[in-house]
């Protein structure tokens, strides 16, 4: 790694240092909007309750009430919409898929005026669920306003996304959710040290406490770290390549044990937020009563729903972003094969075999990592801003561990390319 980091500050790699200027630029213009509340609103200090996870990947814009509020989490809700109906729901988006570099535009297009679509309608009911309606007057025109606003946010930042990608480093989308989350990890860290030093009634307890804290924190890291590198390889062998010739080293089939990520927790998490929202228009004492006894996470029935979501979507998720039959005719159409296993179905169900035994332990982990901060949030009684662990590390995770990637294969090729001159 240091290696890696004394080789971009040489000479020749300044379109690189230039890169990462770049890249670092965006993100404090992401941090400083972040920091802009909506004119005429305040920041809210209630319970934001399902919404704390997509406040703390949109680097607590959400109770800032700021300009970026809504983050790129529309256009995420988007694409995974997207991909659900490619998936031979609607033949349109299927025969996109199948249309090579210029169906992947379109769907690229599509899903980005999907996304605002979804901003804008979040943006006109968001408001409703936080504004203090005794401060300000809650005209349709305001919520009109406001809308218009967290959209606007939305379509910057994801402009913003583009030309990280382009001129930047990394995927710019997924380095403006991962700098949503490491924002808010000092002031999480602030909270935590004023929750558990001064209000202890033994200096020693509330010191040991904090210092627990941060160590667990730094163990769920490296935990991350370890199953986010963790991958099964399929050994594959081509026809047309003898292992012995020059070049015919053996190939494989990499696949996660996390292949889903963070996304069923985000799906999840959408879907058991839903109940929340309807108490918001539905003025039912006997409604509100049973989603608040049933279907929040902090109950025990509510929060077990939330981990079989999770576990469901870990393998529905798993299953569409990499298909086994798909696989299999690409092996196939290639010339490459599984030593031992014959091709077509027979490698189909192995990949599927395989993918399914791999997925449930990745879904294990997804669970643990969402359940850890509900847990521990009941447990400790410190606020629900203090994220122990869970799902916005393994989102940060995985997105530096890319980002290094990148970097770590741009110096390579950069040196390779100085040593051929």
């Amino acid at each position: 790694m240091f290696a890696t980091f004394k080789q971009i500050f040489r000479s020749t790699n300044k379109d690189l240092r230039g890169r990462i200027a770049f890249t670092l630029f965006v993100l404090f213009i992401f941090a400083f909007g972040n920091s802009i509340t909506i004119p005429g609103m305040k920041p809210y200090t209630g319970d934001i309750g399902f919404l704390e996870l997509f406040n703390a990947i949109n680097g607590g814009g959400i109770r800032q009430f700021s300009i970026f509020a809504l983050g790129v989490m529309p256009y995420i809700s988007a694409s995974i919409i997207i991909q659900i109906l490619q998936m031979d729901i609607i033949p349109y988006f299927k025969e996109l898929k199948e249309m090579g570099e210029e169906g992947r535009r379109k769907i690229a297009k599509i899903t980005r005026y999907a996304g605002l679509a979804i901003a804008f309608v979040q943006g006109f009911f968001y408001p409703m669920m936080f504004i203090d309606k005794s401060d300000i007057s809650t005209s349709p025109l305001l919520f009109f306003k406001i809308a218009i606003i967290l959209t606007a946010g939305t379509a910057f930042l994801l402009w913003l996304g583009d030309q990280v990608t382009e001129k930047g480093l990394g995927n710019g989308v997924s380095l403006l959710i991962m700098a949503g989350i490491v924002d808010t990890m000092p002031n999480m860290f602030v909270t935590a040290f004023k929750s558990l030093v001064p209000d202890a009634s033994n200096a020693f307890i509330g010191w040991s406490s904090f210092a627990l804290f941060v160590l667990v924190y730094l163990v769920i890291i490296v935990g991350v770290i370890f199953v986010e590198q963790a991958e099964r390889r399929i050994p594959i062998q081509y026809s047309n390549r003898s292992a012995g010739s020059y070049g015919g080293q053996q190939t494989f089939l990499p696949l996660k044990l996390n292949s889903a990520s963070v996304m069923p927790v985000i799906i999840a998490s959408v879907i058991m937020g839903i109940p929340s929202i309807i108490t918001y228009f539905v003025k039912s004492s006997k409604v509100t009563t049973f989603i608040n006894s049933y279907l929040q996470t902090s109950t025990p029935v509510g929060f077990a729903i939330y981990i079989l979501l999770i576990f469901a979507f870990t393998y529905i998720y798993t299953f569409l972003t990499i298909n086994p039959e798909e696989l299999s005719k690409n092996l196939n159409k290639n010339g490459g094969y599984i030593p031992g296993v014959r091709p077509g179905s027979e490698t189909e169900n192995y990949i599927s075999k395989v993918l399914s035994r791999i997925t449930f332990m990745g879904a294990i982990f997804i669970c643990f990592l969402a359940a850890l901060p509900i847990v521990f949030t009941k447990v400790s009684g410190l606020p629900n801003s203090i994220q122990l662990g869970g799902t916005s590390i393994l989102i940060a995770v995985g997105v530096i561990l890319e980002t290094y990637k990148q970097l770590e294969s741009s110096v390579a090729s950069r040196n390779y390319s100085n040593r051929r001159k």
